[in-house]
């Protein structure tokens, strides 16, 4: 059995774990950056 294929799934599943973090941080980034223009607001 070739290990390209190990090779192949752990660099997919490591692609989608960094796409889902940065989602996930740029959601975060986005939610704080409104409550800091909220408390502006105030």
């Amino acid at each position: 059995m070739s290990h390209w294929i190990f090779v192949t799934a752990a660099y997919a599943i490591a692609s989608l774990a960094t796409a889902g973090l940065l989602l996930w941080s740029w959601t975060s980034m986005r939610k704080a950056e409104g409550a800091a223009d909220e408390l502006k607001r105030q």
